[in-house]
């Protein structure tokens, strides 16, 4: 399969390198997704010109927001199935409740290889389901934009249930 990884830092974006790659292998509760669209944020390109505030690693593969149907799903896996239209959460390990150090550095694109390849695997609880109204290119945009949005409404806006925006 194919997939970009960050072979140097570059504000040209020239560090980004197409290699074959093998297809990762699926572990217990994960799923296959062919990425059908990928969203590029400002974010990424911080992160391709090695100036994030995480420091990037190199052979990164880059890109926080990718759509894509799932393809096949690992052992374990109860709520997602093969067909499914899904988008990759921002941060893999944050479910609910106050985000700590750890969710953070399970940013995809980030402290984690991200989208920017034709398949990725990943938690089953990494994913959430797409709306069939939508495009794959709508539906790639809304990962980052969605915890932008919601973190400033809600962590930095104080918006609580009842509250009108």
């Amino acid at each position: 399969m194919k997939t970009y990884r960050l072979v140097r830092f570059s504000s040209e974006l020239d560090g980004l390198a197409l290699e074959d790659a093998p297809r990762p292998a699926l572990a217990h509760g994960q799923v296959r997704v062919r990425v059908r669209a990928v969203a590029l944020n400002y974010r990424d390109l911080l992160v391709a010109r090695g100036v994030y505030t995480r420091n990037p690693r190199i052979g990164l593969v880059p890109c926080s927001d990718g759509a894509g149907d799932v393809v096949e799903v690992g052992d374990g896996v109860a709520a997602v199935r093969v067909g499914m239209r899904v988008a990759g959460t921002f941060f893999q390990t944050w479910l609910d409740g106050a985000p700590t150090r750890a969710h953070m550095r399970s940013d995809l694109g980030g402290g984690l290889d991200g989208m920017l390849a034709e398949e990725v695997v990943l938690d089953e609880h990494g994913v959430v389901e797409v709306p069939a109204h939508l495009s794959w290119a709508e539906a790639a945009t809304l990962p980052c934009a969605a915890v932008t949005a919601w973190h400033a409404l809600v962590s930095a806006g104080g918006l609580r249930a009842g509250d009108t925006v």
